[in-house]
């Protein structure tokens, strides 16, 4: 049998738009075969849309679901062809219907999960959206949040093209209409920011040696001693930190104060200590 690779399976997800487990399972069985591979998942269902599933998706649309008691929510980003169908309200009940299913699924083996309400897999929900206006659609990422106690809060920008869901915990349960706020506020903020993480040890190491390279490149040029240069390099590193992490960033509403003596502001107000601890963006 041939070795069936990352990118066939990655071509055929971008063709079929079924989830990327089934397409290395038809793979394997069409033994490596693309066309076969296609033809084995439109026989199962799994691509009524085929002919629409290759068109590039540009547009969409991100949508938030939190449940009644803030503990926990959800954020998913679905791709369409056009601003269009993403202005559509047959388009926004789709969101919310994805939303609400991660929200109560979570979101393992998404396109095989079976809809909460019935009516088959969120795979045959798109499918079936898609034969309806005519589009092909993505589901490009989807995720849940959760906190112990505290506040799950969110923001999306009036045009739907920008996310941000995070969790706010708290020392003890509160329910302060200013922790709800802040929860708020700080969505709202990171949406409008630069931000890959809440502090600096929760940044990807890979992303700060890229920018280590970038700043070194830069710095030799200047033709200074090396030990002047590592000086020049580890100041920017830490200038380039100071501005991607969301606790060291000045507040979008208030410059005047960051967002981690904001936290903690609202912390002394109420009563209660606050941490946030993480966030997921999602934009187009």
């Amino acid at each position: 049998m041939s070795a069936i690779t990352a990118a066939a399976v990655k071509e055929l997800r971008e063709i079929t738009g079924v989830a990327m487990m089934d397409c290395k399972k038809a793979l394997v069985e069409c033994n490596g075969d693309l066309e076969e591979a296609k033809e084995f998942l439109r026989k199962k269902g799994q691509a009524k849309a085929l002919k629409k599933s290759s068109r590039e998706t540009r547009e969409g649309a991100v949508e938030i679901r939190v449940d009644e008691n803030h503990r926990s929510g959800a954020i998913i980003k679905l791709a369409c062809e056009t601003d269009f169908v993403a202005r559509n309200e047959s388009f926004k009940a789709l969101l919310q219907t994805l939303g609400g299913q991660v929200l109560s699924q979570g979101s393992d083996a998404l396109m095989e999960q079976q809809l909460v309400d019935g009516g088959g897999t969120i795979q045959d929900l798109i499918n079936g959206k898609v034969a309806e206006l005519g589009e092909n659609m993505q589901l490009l990422d989807a995720a849940r949040i959760e906190v112990n106690q505290g506040w799950v809060g969110g923001y999306v920008h009036m045009t739907g093209k920008i996310g941000v869901i995070l969790g706010l915990e708290t020392e003890a349960a509160s329910e302060d209409p200013k922790l709800q706020q802040l929860a708020h506020d700080l969505a709202m903020h990171i949406a409008a920011s630069p931000a890959e993480a809440v502090r600096e040890d929760q940044v990807d190491s890979a992303l700060i040696e890229k920018e280590r390279e970038v700043f070194s490149a830069q710095a030799r040029e200047s033709g200074k001693p090396e030990e002047i240069i590592e000086k020049m390099i580890e100041g920017r590193i830490k200038k380039f930190l100071k501005e991607i992490c969301v606790e060291t960033q000045p507040f979008v509403k208030d410059p005047q104060k960051t967002v981690g003596q904001l936290v903690k502001e609202v912390s002394k107000e109420i009563g209660v200590g606050i941490r946030l601890e993480s966030f997921i963006k999602y934009q187009f």
